[in-house]
């Protein structure tokens, strides 16, 4: 199953295509808004969502609310691309620090940076977040669900929470910093509004999961079919990410071998379990039945009020990077953008293993499989 994303930051839309989608999968577009509004209003965004009311329009691929086995096609209309249209905006000669600015004009040859931020702006997520939605659409018909929280804002941080407890998961989704800890989620809006005070920005951490994903998605005979492999690569290409942690990844670097393996148990009602998921949910490339567990480290946005030093591309003359509206902490909003990009590699993972033209071949096909892997 392909992905493909298009549109500028302030272009007239974004658009997004799913290929490889199975025909007889029920969508609405009200489940997709609910996810762009998950992503859209959370604590720390900036002026741009005051302007944006993101839906997105399906229009191709689904016949009286049901896939066909057709490309799925959607539209979301940039509402702040009124307040551009017709305007002469001015070449941006002053690349910022931390975006993909410099870097593109090199690899183009732009000398005017807008040709290069207006694609590999965050703005792009809003579309994957909804192609993500269909994903998890289709994962729910396989019984797997996915779900992320916030562990960190700033130097605040707080435990996981069991997110397939409903309880838990409401109260994640009840906080404006997608955080269950009510304490460390008081002291989260407490930094993020002291960092918008003095012009700053703050990273974090994201835990994203997902449940009832089977045994045997991925493989382990090549490099690059490997599924701790792609889900590191799909979660990397979120704006801010710079590192993927997979399962307890960072405690296992600091134990023993005897304390960082998952032991492996069995039992005539549950089949093959593990009472610990240090790897998870991963193993040599392959999920082993266990919770999928990864966690996103993202950096502080680069756009800063008070400009960073920059170059001007033509005069070469040293010059603050210029400011435009931002966001002061995005680390809330990446949380449906992580379970979007997670949804889409099981997705993908789950039709490689059982195929299905159909999503009732996909059931059948899983529902043999569970018989024998139990």
């Amino acid at each position: 199953m392909r992905l493909l994303t298009a549109g500028e930051s302030h272009g007239p839309a974004l658009v997004g295509i799913l290929d490889g989608l199975p025909a007889g999968l029920r969508l609405s577009e009200a489940e997709i808004r609910r996810d762009l509004a998950r992503r859209q209003f959370a604590h720390g965004r900036g002026g741009r969502q005051r302007i944006e009311k993101d839906q997105a329009r399906i229009l191709a691929g689904l016949v009286r609310g049901v896939t066909t086995g057709a490309p799925l096609a959607l539209v979301i209309e940039n509402l702040d691309y009124k307040n551009w249209e017709g305007l002469e905006v001015p070449p941006n000669r002053v690349p910022r620090p931390g975006h993909a600015d410099l870097a593109g004009c090199l690899k183009w040859g732009f000398d005017d940076t807008r040709f290069v931020s207006e694609r590999a702006s965050a703005r792009e997520t809003a579309m994957r977040t909804a192609l993500g939605a269909v994903c998890k659409a289709l994962l729910a018909e396989a019984g797997i669900s996915c779900a992320a929280q916030v562990l960190q804002i700033g130097t605040v941080k707080a435990g996981p929470a069991d997110l397939s407890d409903r309880r838990r998961l409401a109260a994640v989704e009840a906080s404006p910093v997608r955080c269950a800890d009510r304490a460390a989620a008081g002291r989260m809006l407490k930094a993020v509004d002291r960092a918008k005070a003095a012009g700053e920005t703050l990273g974090g951490v994201v835990q994203v999961s997902a449940f009832g994903v089977p045994p045997g998605l991925g493989s382990s005979v090549q490099w690059d079919r490997k599924l701790d492999g792609r889900i590191a690569q799909a979660l990397m290409s979120i704006q801010s990410v710079k590192g993927v942690l997979l399962g307890q990844a960072e405690a296992q670097a600091a134990s023993v071998g005897s304390r960082s393996q998952d032991a492996i148990r069995w039992s005539r009602g549950r089949g093959y379990f593990r009472p610990t998921n240090r790897a998870g949910g991963l193993e040599g490339g392959i999920t082993n039945g266990g919770v999928v567990e990864a966690r996103i480290l993202l950096k502080p946005i680069s756009t800063l009020k008070k400009g960073l030093p920059s170059v001007d591309l033509l005069s070469k003359k040293a010059v603050a990077a210029s400011y435009q509206r931002s966001d002061t902490c995005v680390v809330p909003a990446a949380v449906p953008v992580a379970e979007a990009m997670l949804a889409w590699v099981l997705s993908d993972a789950l039709l490689e293993k059982f195929g299905g033209d159909s999503v009732r071949d996909l059931k059948r096909a899983l529902g043999v499989f569970r018989l024998r892997a139990g």
